[in-house]
């Protein structure tokens, strides 16, 4: 066994194997091979696949493929629908209303109904094909700086072989430094990463706190004969029930390939309701009279949970400083208003690639070359699309009819709507604590019934994730004080994070009258961080855990 951790030069580096780093992969390739510059390029992606860790919608908006790559259809892109019909509908608990006027946002002419794990897992073959050197199962663990502290030279990935009480076991493999002339950062929603960066260099310094939605998804399969596979209808979105129109969110429904459909429910993370539970939301709302008449005999066929970064314009840092650049939704490129982040994210990876080109003629890494990715970012439709959106969120936290002002006010006005910017709050701080002689409902009338088939508890869903992690090694979720967990959360809020996370990774045991005790099950964590996110107390900390673990995405 070595303790020496190899260096291993790149020019390039991309950390994250979404479809921004991706689509900048092999937009940085072909203007490379026009330019005739010989460059080593590197893309790492903590699953031990391409594609295992995708999760989306997923409705694509094609315009940003369509420059990419002009004939992706002759290249076998992966599409599940490409006759999108839309269905807009209104909630209550037990009924129905069409919405008469669907927003122009809303529209999805011209998209497609896609499996992102499937997409993602294509465009990293492409990108092997081309020559990029893509290496699953490497998770990124620190940035690396300069002498200067000022600019980053690449990313260290973790050991492998620890085990839980930090001791190296006869599997012991030492992490790798990937040094680059350019590293770019496309780790998704909250990415640990991004976040040294940050620390460091204050770029989110300047902007709106960032805000999430978590998503829990299902893929099912439906009998043959149901009506919706042979209706008109293929995309099914709603507002309202189970949520309420107080809380961020809604569900949407996609038709696909093979008798299946997409089913999912987004729940905004600004909620107050410290009981609130975003998986039971879900099947709240499979058994809507809606939903369940849809999916009646189906099967689910796949589960997951992921965060989506809905902040916006506002709160989109920096995009460049020494050494680096920020795509995706690592840097807030989702359109919330739209519900679509694919397009984004893709455009941004190939602006950053269109960068690095010129910063490699110049033979310059830094800020001054590298700056010119922010201002074509300014200059594209990526831009226009979201500033027209820049206050939708916002507008979408506030309550009651004031919500529909703004709303209404941004329509007509591209934007801008009744004040620019509205102001945003951090999801961790929008709890409110339960009244101190708070007692527990004897029963919930709503609590569902799980039937191993259709509705699912928490760990078959975790199952049917194909979630997995080495189980001793270190624990990647950091709880920094557990006495606040076990005595002051629980008296103010009842601990949210055995609700809040989407796979029961924590859990409260009471081993005696008034004493508590926190217990983690971090393998069954679906890497969304959700708790680092909205805990109150900004307790928990989400690190990479051993390179390979995680879910095993391959339909959703």
């Amino acid at each position: 066994m070595t303790e020496e951790r190899e260096e291993f030069p790149l020019d390039v580096l991309f950390v994250g194997g979404g479809p921004a780093n991706l689509a900048g992969a092999i937009r940085l390739k072909k203007l490379a091979d026009e330019k005739g510059l010989e460059l080593e390029v590197g893309l790492i992606e903590k699953g031990d696949a391409i594609g295992n860790h995708s999760l989306s919608g997923a409705i694509l908006d094609p315009i940003a493929l369509k420059e990419l790559m002009p004939d992706y259809a002759e290249k076998g892109c992966p599409i599940e629908e490409t006759r999108l019909h839309d269905r807009f509908y209104y909630l209550t608990q037990h009924r129905k209303f069409d919405v008469p006027f669907t927003p122009k946002f809303m529209h999805n002419e011209g998209c497609c109904i896609i499996s992102l794990s499937r997409f993602t897992r294509w465009l990293g073959e492409i990108a092997e094909g081309m020559g990029i050197n893509i290496f699953p199962g490497f998770a990124g663990t620190r940035v690396l700086f300069g002498e200067d502290g000022r600019s980053v030279t690449g990313v260290g990935t973790g050991d492998k072989g620890i085990d839980k009480n930090g001791k190296k076991k006869a599997t012991y493999e030492p992490g790798v430094d990937l040094t680059a002339r350019v590293t770019i950062f496309g780790e998704g929603p909250r990415g640990s990463l991004i976040r040294q960066v940050d620390e460091k260099l204050e770029i989110f310094s300047k902007t709106m706190p960032q805000v999430f939605e978590t998503a829990v998804k299902e893929v099912i399969e439906l009998p043959e004969d149901n009506p919706f596979l042979k209706g008109q209808d293929t995309v099914i979105h709603t507002f309202g029930y189970p949520l309420g129109l107080d809380t961020k969110g809604g569900g949407f429904l996609y038709r696909m390939k093979d008798n299946r459909i997409s089913l999912g429910l987004v729940v905004g993370l600004d909620y107050e309701d410290p009981l609130l539970e975003p998986y039971q939301m879900f099947l709240r709302y499979k058994r809507h009279p809606l939903i369940a008449g849809i999916i009646q005999g189906g099967k689910v066929l796949q589960q997951g949970a992921k965060t989506l970064s809905i902040g916006g314009y506002y709160t989109m840092p920096v995009l460049s400083v020494n050494g680096a650049l920020f795509v995706g939704d690592s840097a807030a490129m989702l359109n919330a208003q739209r519900l679509k982040g694919i397009h984004t994210a893709m455009k941004s990876g190939m602006l950053a690639a269109e960068t690095v080109i010129s910063a490699f003629e110049k033979d310059d890494f830094s800020l001054d070359t590298l700056r010119a990715y922010d201002q074509k970012v300014a200059d594209s439709w990526l831009n226009a699309e979201r500033y027209e959106a820049r206050n939708f969120t916002q507008a979408l936290a506030r309550k009651g009819v004031v919500k529909f002002m703004h709303i209404g006010a941004q329509y007509f006005t591209k934007g801008r709507g009744l004040k620019d910017p509205l102001s945003l709050v951090e999801d961790c701080a929008t709890l409110k604590k339960l009244p101190k002689d708070w007692k527990a409902p004897e029963e919930d009338s709503e609590k569902p019934e799980y039937d191993g088939t259709l509705y699912l508890d928490k760990l078959t869903g975790v199952y049917l994730s194909g979630t997995q992690h080495v189980e001793d090694q270190p624990c990647h979720l950091i709880v920094h004080n557990t006495d606040i967990c076990e005595t002051l959360c629980y008296e103010e809020y009842r601990n949210p994070c055995t609700r809040f996370c989407p796979a029961q990774v924590y859990e409260m045991v009471e081993e005696t009258p008034g004493e508590r005790r926190l217990v983690l099950n971090p393998s069954n964590c679906l890497h969304c961080k959700t708790c680092e996110i909205k805990d109150p107390y900004k307790n928990i900390t989400w690190t990479c855990p051993e390179g390979g673990g995680g879910p095993k995405y391959s339909i959703v």
